[in-house]
């Protein structure tokens, strides 16, 4: 039998998707959820997928960013080498040898992320951290005229490669853009569940772009919703791998959702936090709490919207984010679904006035 949301999870991750560059992620969510909700698309290229509900407010909006980190092509040296700008948070440590591909005029081109050998590197370079404007893209040219003939172009994206994977457990799934097509397919899914149950508002499902680079898809979806309540889906940083403290991330793998009780844009409104604790709990849902002191999530353009939006971001732990490949577990995800839809079947009107009382 085919696991419906594990292929979902699976095409998400696969599809190419930095930030600006978001078309076939965005036709993911639309070929899903294109039977059961209306559909529109802001001038930056949001998708907004409004379910209808028993009535036309509280409008309750969904947002799950669409982009992943990656890159775009710079220039190309005189021998053919590919020097790249950054898109979204990268760390050094993580992206040497790395293989990536570049989406071209003439088609895909792959090649590896390189930067001066070891072998002759002096003892005081090599104790450095290798930046990424010292790295370049090798996809095997020898000349500025071979990398032009295969197509390459400045401004083309450069998309990490890490096809999606079931590990061993057979529960935990490792693949790239975790952060954040994990939050699309949670609003797919809720949407989804939502469509066979009875919900007093309006759902809107917002596929928002250019998270990574300033949280901009955020603001101008927001003007398509008009949300009364908005609903982050994200990842957490899962803290149960060595060296990390508890005081640095709280979240682990197989503990349950994450309720995010700061992150570095937002503080969340209480009745809503406590809302989500207290419905976790009547079904026995677990979950975890976690802070996000530095970086901010699509909430912290929402909340900001006209007069203000109560906001609560929910994360799926996930290790090894802002890299070429991340793990989650998979039953953190259903529980995530479960927590978000029983939550989203409560906020009807007076509840969600109580919101901001």
């Amino acid at each position: 039998m085919v696991d419906a949301t594990l292929e979902l999870l699976r095409e998400l991750t696969e599809a190419p998707g930095i930030s600006g560059y978001e078309q076939a992620v965005r036709e993911i969510i639309r070929k899903n959820l294109q039977e059961i909700t209306t559909i529109e698309q802001d001038r930056l290229g949001s998708i907004v997928c409004r379910k209808n509900g028993e009535a036309e407010k509280p409008r309750i909006m969904l947002a799950g960013h669409m982009d992943e980190i990656g890159f775009i092509v710079k220039l190309i040296t005189d021998e053919g080498f590919i020097k790249f700008s950054l898109l979204g948070g990268w760390w050094g440590h993580v992206m040497l040898a790395q293989r990536v591909v570049i989406k071209t005029q003439k088609g895909d081109m792959i090649g590896l992320i390189g930067s001066k050998p070891p072998h002759i590197l002096s003892e005081e370079e090599r104790k450095k951290l290798q930046e990424p404007k010292d790295m370049y893209i090798d996809v095997g040219a020898t000349s500025l005229a071979e990398a032009k003939e295969l197509g390459i172009r400045p401004g083309d994206p450069i998309v990490p490669i890490c096809p999606f994977t079931v590990l061993g457990t057979g529960k935990t799934y490792l693949a790239k853009a975790f952060d954040d097509r994990v939050g699309c397919a949670l609003f797919i899914e809720v949407i989804k569940n939502l469509s066979r149950e009875k919900h007093p508002n309006t759902v809107y499902g917002v596929g928002t772009v250019q998270e990574e680079v300033g949280l901009r898809g955020a603001r101008t979806s927001s003007w398509v919703v008009e949300p009364d309540v908005g609903l982050t889906m994200e990842v957490g940083v899962a803290g149960d791998v060595p060296d990390v403290k508890k005081d640095d991330a709280q979240g682990k793998l197989g503990k349950g959702p994450v309720i995010v009780i700061r992150d570095g844009s937002m503080l969340p409104n209480l009745r809503l936090r406590d809302l989500f604790i207290d419905t976790a709990e009547k079904l026995g849902i677990p979950y975890q709490f976690d802070i996000l002191e530095r970086g901010g999530t699509d909430s912290g353009a929402i909340h900001l919207h006209r007069h203000g939006v109560p906001n609560l971001v929910i994360a799926v732990p996930t290790r090894h984010i802002h890299s070429h490949a991340g793990i989650i577990y998979r039953d953190d995800f259903d529980q995530a679904v479960k927590l978000v839809t029983a939550v989203i079947k409560k906020l009807d009107a007076d509840t969600v006035t109580r919101l901001t009382e």
